[in-house]
């Protein structure tokens, strides 16, 4: 049987994302029944029996629930005797969160940051038996015709696919003069094509960045059946409703996505120093082992509220590269320079 309990007390999260609370925090928070669970224990202690039969959810998933909230110091539990046994009593800890997001604060790194909306391609090839583009009002233009991707609307696109080819975006080079660029990153919300939706339809997405092949990245899927948090309630839900939120990366020894290695292409290859504008072509080759499409999603689409965000680390030239070691120059007594870290 429930019992009442007073009101609790707010947990403060600061902006140490390195700190092992903030992480179980969050990814405790990042489920439905989990919230369910603590919702239900806003004023009671509980058993797990009582929670599942409140919430008509399995009891064995209950527990594991709980187990992520205890862990994550959301739930404390007591084991009391019952009438087989003992029993776990659970009891929510506290009534309020406060998230303090991370700062970028380090004084040598800065950082160049441009948003791209996904309709704002220069170029692009678009194939395949489907393609097309909407933003949040409707279709632009018409379904499964390449040459809706010319549409005026289509900078106002929030989804965009194709079964093959590539979309090319460019934008001008606003590193400042003379500055060291440290290392690229590129996220974007991304999934395989196929017609309406299909949870086992591979794509091979490749990026190149300036020219140079960054890398392929695999989609498992075209993801489907479930609304995507930001689709709008009139785009059909056996058609494509999310993707997956990827990040790639090009940085002094090499390229990849998400930490995963893909390539030797480096910072460097990119010769950012050297030119007006940095282009960006997403795509999938003609060649390539699963030629499953592109879907692109934009600010107001699928589950996350962005295009594609890209960013530049960089740090003046005067700043020595804190990754260097400093070294001491020693003059032995036959005159000869060694040197030591």
């Amino acid at each position: 049987m429930a019992r009442q309990v007073s009101p609790k007390t707010e947990l403060l999260l600061s902006g140490d994302i390195d700190a092992p609370q903030y992480l179980n925090t969050l990814k405790a928070l990042d489920s439905v029944n989990r919230l369910r669970i603590l919702r239900y224990l806003w004023n009671k202690i509980a058993s797990i029996s009582d929670i599942a039969s409140a919430l008509m959810i399995p009891a064995s998933s209950v527990s594991l629930h709980v187990d992520v909230l205890e862990e994550a110091g959301l739930v404390s539990t007591t084991l009391e005797p019952a009438n087989r046994g003992v029993q776990k009593m659970c009891m929510r800890v506290f009534d309020k969160i406060v998230v303090e997001l991370p700062v970028f604060d380090d004084p040598v790194e800065q950082i160049f940051e441009q948003k791209i909306p996904i309709g704002s391609y220069t170029t692009f090839e678009a194939g395949g038996t489907t393609c097309g583009l909407v933003n949040h009002n409707g279709v632009i233009g018409l379904l499964d015709d390449p040459a809706s991707f010319y549409e005026v609307e289509r900078t106002s696109a929030q989804l965009i696919w194709f079964g093959q080819g590539y979309l090319e975006y460019r934008i001008p080079n606003r590193l400042p003069p003379e500055v060291i660029p440290e290392t690229l990153r590129l996220s974007m919300e991304i999934c395989s094509e196929a017609p309406h939706y299909d949870l086992n339809w591979p794509s091979d997405i490749t990026l190149w960045i300036n020219g140079k092949e960054i890398g392929t990245w695999t989609s498992p899927a075209d993801f489907g059946g479930e609304r995507g948090r930001l689709s709008p309630d009139w785009w059909p839900i056996h058609h494509t409703q999310f993707g997956l939120l990827k990040e790639w990366y090009v940085s002094g020894t090499g390229s990849g996505i998400d930490g995963n290695r893909l390539s030797e292409i480096n910072i460097s290859d990119m010769k950012l120093n050297q030119v007006k504008f940095i282009s960006i072509r997403v795509g999938v080759k003609p060649d390539a082992k699963n030629v499953g499409g592109v879907n692109l999603f934009g600010d107001n689409f699928g589950n996350y509220p962005q295009g594609l965000i890209l960013r530049i680390f960089y740090r003046e030239p005067n700043i020595p590269d804190p990754s260097s070691a400093a070294k001491t120059v020693l003059v032995t007594p036959d005159g000869k320079e060694t040197s030591e870290s």
